[in-house]
């Protein structure tokens, strides 16, 4: 049984499978959206302070503030 498919279900069977940061990159670049750009890196960082912040790197991370 063949189903008629829709614009969107054609466009999604002819991409890639792609991870979250493929698929941001091509929000980004399709978009045009690059002052996201900014907004990205720092949460990106501010996560990767908070992950640091419970192993031995804690106390070089809390001198730096």
């Amino acid at each position: 049984m063949s189903q008629k498919k829709n614009k969107f279900e054609e466009a999604s069977a002819g991409r890639e499978q792609s991870g979250l940061l493929g698929e941001l990159w091509q929000f980004l670049k399709e978009n045009r959206k690059w002052w996201l750009m900014p907004i990205l890196i720092v949460l990106l960082l501010l996560g990767l302070l908070a992950l640091l912040g419970g192993t031995g790197a804690a106390p070089f991370i809390y001198s730096l503030f």
